[in-house]
């Protein structure tokens, strides 16, 4: 028996491979199919089912595309309906992959067809639990993403309460824990960085398996302080559900290379967002006038979801050199498919053109901390998300959370320099651009964000200023 975690760092997703006897099982696979055929053939293994814990929210799975590569059957558990061809597993019911069996347990409150996958070896012993969204590592999946659910998240809370008593705590302290995601998820509140974990330890110390805890308590802490989801989560979770394009149509579309004149042309022609994933600080030294710039070595992926709210906007890629397939893929895992193409060369290929160039001026911290020192009325605008802010912040910041930018527009300064920073630097160029495409002209990114603010004497505070946006 082989069983391998395929971990997603910019995802924080977590897909599984079980391989036992020349037969293989794929649990909640990326959108990419190609590794897992890979991994099946070195094995000399036949992929033989794709198991699903739930319609996924926060990214496109590969499902229907790796069982029509394979002929493997998608299983579901209890309360799904798929608009394709797929088993809908019952409660308890075992599946067969070689010589070790999968058993589905029905875990209901992440969402109502939340499946757990209980993995028994060749000897029926119990030996791990796929928990998808149900159990995390130091946490379990929020109850308020289900999409067009009767139920309230409290409602969804006390079926997921029942779901991790009657069904996951009654199992041995020695089963691990494979879950879906890990820290960085947006699936989750406070996810340990850790990817897996014995079944017994998370009893001792995951908040949300204390044996005492009544259903009541369990309900508000887990409920308490959810942030909205990303408004591209019940996109994706129809995608899962109803089905997609074929990822090769998708990366052939969005590897075209476009020459200057062609790109120019397609981003008129289309209305197309011009996506540059370069590193903020090439950004900021030069970029294609209104492009906006989300980094591909940060969340990359959970950041388009955020920003561009419609899924089916056509996008123009500027990337690095040789990233370009990194690029459409990511997009892709998200649902993005509309990418039309990418610049071919990169931002060198358009400078050398002659064409129209803008920039984004950045400051270090201590030029800032000079300029905050000769006036300290200069507006400061702290994109970090709420929870960071409230923990200290420039005195006289404004709180505008990234994820929520597009929203409050109307509420910053547009005749006013406005100084922008984030952490470390990712986000407050992502806000600069998006600020600089919406006519904000006088945006100053601070360098090295509040981590670099920090070491200087602006003066800081930890009072939740009530000129927060959201």
């Amino acid at each position: 028996m082989k069983v391998e975690q395929i971990y997603t760092g910019c995802l924080a997703q977590g897909a599984y491979y079980i391989e036992s006897k020349g037969e293989a099982a794929i649990i909640d696979p990326l959108r990419e199919v190609k590794p897992y055929i890979e991994k099946a053939e070195k094995d000399n293994a036949k992929i033989k089912y794709v198991l699903e814990t739930h319609f996924h929210a926060d990214f496109v799975s590969g499902h229907v595309d790796l069982a029509k590569a394979t002929g493997a059957t998608i299983v579901f558990g209890p309360n799904a309906q798929p608009k394709f061809e797929a088993y809908i597993a019952q409660d308890g019911e075992e599946l067969k992959v070689g010589d070790v069996t999968i058993k589905v347990l029905h875990t209901p409150g992440h969402t109502m067809e939340s499946t757990t996958y209980l993995l028994l070896d060749e000897n029926g012993k119990a030996h791990s639990i796929f928990s998808g969204d149900t159990l995390f590592i130091g946490d379990v999946g929020r109850p308020d993403l289900a999409v067009k659910s009767n139920l309230t998240e409290e409602q969804l809370a006390e079926h997921l309460y029942d779901s991790l008593r009657t069904k996951i705590m009654t199992l041995p302290d020695d089963v691990i824990v494979y879950p879906a995601h890990g820290a960085g998820s947006a699936c989750g509140k406070n996810m340990s960085k850790e990817t897996t974990d014995l079944l017994g330890n998370q009893k001792k110390t995951n908040y949300a398996l204390r044996a005492d805890m009544t259903k009541e308590e369990f309900v508000k802490e887990v409920t308490e302080g959810l942030l909205p989801p990303p408004g591209y989560f019940p996109l994706n979770v129809k995608m899962n559900k109803e089905g997609y394009a074929n990822i090769n149509d998708v990366m052939a579309q969005g590897l075209q290379e476009l020459s200057a004149e062609a790109f120019e042309a397609a981003a008129n022609e289309t209305g197309a967002l011009v996506l540059d994933t370069r590193k903020p600080e090439e950004f900021a030294k030069g970029f294609i006038p209104n492009s906006v710039n989300i980094g591909i070595d940060g969340n990359f992926a959970p950041w388009v979801g955020a920003l561009i709210p419609d899924i089916q906007q056509p996008i123009l890629i500027v990337a690095e050199k040789g990233r370009e397939e990194e690029v459409v893929t990511r997009l892709a895992r998200v649902g993005y498919d509309n990418s039309l193409g990418y610049l071919k060369g990169g931002f060198e290929t358009w400078k050398a053109a002659g064409k129209e160039v803008d920039t984004i001026k950045s400051i270090s911290a201590e030029e800032f901390a000079k300029r905050f020192e000769q006036n300290n009325k200069i507006k400061v605008v702290d994109v970090r998300k709420p929870g960071e802010y409230q923990a200290e912040h420039v005195e006289t910041a404004l709180s505008a959370p990234l994820d929520y930018l597009n929203e409050h527009l109307s509420e910053l300064p547009a005749e006013e320099e406005m100084y922008l920073h984030c952490a470390g630097g990712y986000r407050s160029m992502i806000a600069a651009s998006i600020l600089k495409s919406r006519g904000f002209d006088n945006v100053v990114n601070v360098e090295g964000g509040f981590k670099a603010i920090a070491d200087t004497n602006v003066p800081k505070t930890a009072y939740v200023c009530p000129s927060t946006l959201k």
